[in-house]
């Protein structure tokens, strides 16, 4: 049995809780990308293509921060190692509330270049704030539970993706839905909220004190392009991301498909929710499996977490939805068995599945072709937050360097979800999960192989 841990200091334990505030919000308005990919796509006449370009303007703001930055960090030195965790944080949160508070004149002029300026605005702002915190959390203990840690946050940024598609699904397409006025008028009370909630953060953060843990030297040049572990890493960022979001983009039109399921969007925008819930479910198990906890213990709560799950499913979608989804909760916990609390081989056989699922929701129908799309959210649930800190590991000073060049791989989920709709458009939908089926094939092969390659 292992030994039990020393507990953390109270200010690390702390500056965890409130950081992984920041994944909740930013995972909760991510996730309302979905909606507004379906509801621009009805108000403003789009084909599938051209409502994806929500994607493209949010995360390929990403790539344009986080390029910025590595030149910056190239040529004088690291940012974050200047300023502080803190300062990045609050920098991150300004223009957020900036990209945000756009989307009131994008409604009043009914514009959707201006939609998608906000977007892209919004992004740079949580670019931002996925650099600082990312490592910010790797380094808030040992580097050996470095993903357990990242997991337990990414979980609560899960539970914000969960309840992001059913709330703003409510507000957009009831609560703020008048007839009497244009479909995209919806969004402007919801985003108005988002930027009060990014104003009130960035005041919160200005005033808080964060130990000042694992600060790098500031030190000029491209140190971490010279890791091949890390540039095959910003690879397997880009294809999970590409991936993820091609497939959360496209869930509610998935399920409208008469072969598939025939939903509306207001019974659909439910089951986008548990796609998500996966990925919350995932982390959380991900967490506890990774982590430093004792044997015994750890066992216990891996086989809890999917039984409580399961339990919640039962209680609020009801027992035949609740039977369907049992059998992507058993094979996760038999997943995690198998990965043996080794990050890497984990990723490995996680991506794989979420490959195997894509291909059998490429040639089925009905039921079948619609719970492996959305149980693939299970199985996606550890792409980043096992990447990240695989691809961190051995970078010492270059470690906020090489987080942003990570984040540059977040132009996967700018480019995979136009390419996606583009090959939709041209053949079916359904075949048009190639596309993630491919990706999460490359993140596989990060977990087996790529990730050790150049490494000592």
């Amino acid at each position: 049995m292992n030994p039990t841990p020393p507990p953390q200091p109270r200010s690390t334990r702390g500056a965890f809780a409130i950081v992984t505030c920041l994944f909740f919000i930013w995972g909760f308005i991510t996730s309302v990308n979905d909606i507004l990919v379906f509801q621009f796509r009805k108000a403003f006449t789009l084909s599938l293509f051209e409502s994806q370009l929500v994607q493209f303007a949010f995360f390929g703001a990403y790539f344009i921060a986080s390029t910025l930055y590595f030149v910056i960090s190239v040529t004088s030195g690291d940012p974050i190692a200047r300023m502080g965790y803190r300062r990045g944080v609050v920098l991150g949160l300004v223009l957020a509330a900036l990209g945000t508070a756009l989307f009131w004149p994008a409604g009043s002029f009914v514009s959707y270049d201006l939609f998608l300026t906000g977007l892209f605005i919004l992004g740079l702002g949580l670019a931002m704030l996925q650099i600082a915190a990312n490592p910010y959390v790797t380094l808030l203990g040992p580097e050996q539970s470095a993903a357990g840690r990242l997991n337990l946050a990414q979980g609560f940024n899960s539970l914000g993706t969960v309840l992001g598609p059913f709330l703003a699904g409510y507000w957009i397409f009831q609560l703020f839905a008048n007839s009497g006025t244009h479909p995209s008028d919806a969004v402007r009370i919801p985003y108005g909220a988002f930027c009060g909630a990014f104003v009130l953060l960035a005041v919160i953060f200005s005033f808080i004190h964060l130990p000042d843990v694992g600060e790098e030297k500031v030190e000029k040049g491209a140190g971490a392009l010279r890791m091949p572990h890390v540039v095959l890493g910003i690879i397997a960022i880009f294809m999970y991301v590409g991936g993820e979001v091609s497939i959360g983009s496209e869930v509610l039109n998935f399920l409208r498909l008469p072969q598939v399921a025939g939903m509306n969007e207001i019974a659909g925008k439910l089951f986008v929710s548990l796609f998500w819930a996966g990925l919350m479910i995932g982390r959380f198990i991900a967490a506890v499996e990774l982590s430093a906890l004792p044997r015994l213990r750890k066992q216990l709560l891996v086989a809890a977490i999917p039984v409580a799950a399961w339990l919640i499913l039962c209680a609020i979608r009801g027992p035949h939805v609740a039977i369907a989804y049992a059998p992507f909760l058993v094979g996760c916990w038999a997943l995690f068995q198998l990965g043996a609390a080794l990050p890497a081989r984990t990723l490995g056989l996680f991506s794989l599945a979420v490959s195997a699922l894509m291909v059998v929701a490429m040639f089925a129908s009905g039921h079948i072709a619609m719970w492996c799309v959305i149980g693939a959210g299970l199985f996606s649930s550890i792409g980043w937050t096992n990447t990240f800190p695989l691809a961190l590991e051995g970078t010492g000073n270059f470690k906020s360097q090489a987080s942003s060049l990570l984040v540059m791989g977040v132009l996967g989920g700018a480019l995979l979800p136009p390419l996606q709709g583009k090959l939709a458009d041209h053949t079916s939908l359904q075949f048009s999960f190639i596309v993630p089926a491919l990706a999460y094939l490359y993140v596989s092969f990060y977990g087996w192989k790529g990730c050790r390659i150049g490494r000592t």
